[in-house]
């Protein structure tokens, strides 16, 4: 993905809603064919940033560049961009096919043409044989599909998603999820999708953005952003983790509860402060005679395919998932290898807490 031509350029994009500022200096490069996800809490700026490229919202400050091509007073219906909204707003009274073809129709297309494509639309949603139906008979995944289908009708070059899954059941979402996946691969389009679910991001998307507070905080591969996550902030937002401070003595050493680790990470400086990351999955529970920390099994839980363990070393109580379940009250060891350190720079936000 990182090969292909940068299609949508967010050029220092700030946005006030009567004097209160909801997006502060954003600039950000979205790539075709990619599958990006803005991901943060309510009240990030995501939707925001997402209206403001499909021509909803104006920017008080900054440029929307498209191919080129500075495209930031442009009105929506302009723009090679559709939009798929959490609520559906199918037409009630238009039977699936009609809902389907309603862009269509507006452009004045023959009726072969609409029929074509509407056709195309359906077996790509897996919704053949539904056109004539009401859309008020469908399930709520069934309807996301058709609202689905009806913005890619069009053809645009860009399809723009503002949780659109958000209304559906676990079980459906997650299959969901996959669906948009696939279909993103198969159309070969770029898609921009907002959620503030951590899960539905990790699973679909080629480059993620978290954002709080108005601010772009970090951008990077699902993976990327998991393992390196570059503030406490984001460590805490993607996915569980431990976060302890802690002293870089030297590249590759840090210091944390009274002792000094191996770790991977370089050119923080020496005796520097830190914050140490860990995730629950890194640590490993093994004897109290050889562990690097030793504590106490202070709770345990069971969560489907492990078990999470809150283990009090004294100066800090460690969250740890794993499939061998150590009984509350027991003494244990942990173990941790260099990779499985990360390390960062304490922010301001994340040194006053």
């Amino acid at each position: 993905m990182s090969e292909e031509p940068r299609m949508i350029h967010l050029e220092n994009i700030s946005k006030e809603y009567n004097g209160v500022t909801v997006l502060s200096d954003i600039n950000l490069y979205i790539r075709k064919k990619e599958f990006v996800t803005l991901l943060g809490p309510s009240g990030c700026g995501k939707t925001t940033t997402l209206r403001i490229i499909g021509g909803f919202e104006y920017p008080s400050t900054g440029r929307v560049v498209f191919d080129g091509k500075d495209i930031t007073t442009l009105p929506p219906y302009k723009r090679r961009v559709n939009t798929v909204f959490q609520k559906y707003a199918l037409f009630p009274h238009l039977n699936v096919q009609d809902n389907i073809a309603f862009g269509l129709k507006i452009k004045k297309m023959s009726r072969g043409e609409i029929s074509r494509r509407v056709d195309k639309m359906l077996d790509l949603v897996n919704l053949n044989g539904y056109g004539k139906r009401s859309v008020e008979s469908l399930s709520g995944g069934q309807q996301q599909r058709i609202a689905i289908a009806r913005a890619l009708v069009n053809e645009p070059e860009v399809l723009l998603l503002d949780e659109p899954l958000g209304a559906l059941d676990l079980k459906l979402r997650k299959e969901m999820q996959l669906e948009l996946k696939s279909m993103q691969q198969r159309l070969g389009i770029t898609f921009l999708y907002v959620t503030h679910d951590q899960e539905e991001a990790l699973t679909m998307s080629d480059t993620i953005v978290v954002m709080n507070a108005g601010h772009i905080l970090q951008i990077g591969t699902p993976k990327k952003i998991y393992d390196e996550p570059k503030s406490a902030f984001v460590a805490r937002f993607i996915g569980e983790s431990n976060i302890i401070r802690g002293t870089m003595v030297r590249d590759e050493l840090v210091h944390f509860s009274d002792m000094d680790f191996a770790c991977v990470d370089s050119g923080f400086g020496e005796n520097v402060p830190v914050d140490v990351v860990i995730r629950p999955e890194d640590l490993m529970i093994v004897g109290e005679d050889i562990g690097q920390l030793t504590g106490v099994v202070k709770s345990v839980l069971f969560k489907g395919v492990h078990y999470e363990m809150m283990i009090d070393t004294g100066d800090f109580t460690w969250k740890v998932h794993s499939t061998t379940m150590q009984p509350a009250g027991s003494r244990v060891g942990l173990s941790v290898v260099p990779f499985n350190i990360h390390i960062m720079r304490p922010t301001k936000e994340d040194s006053a807490k």
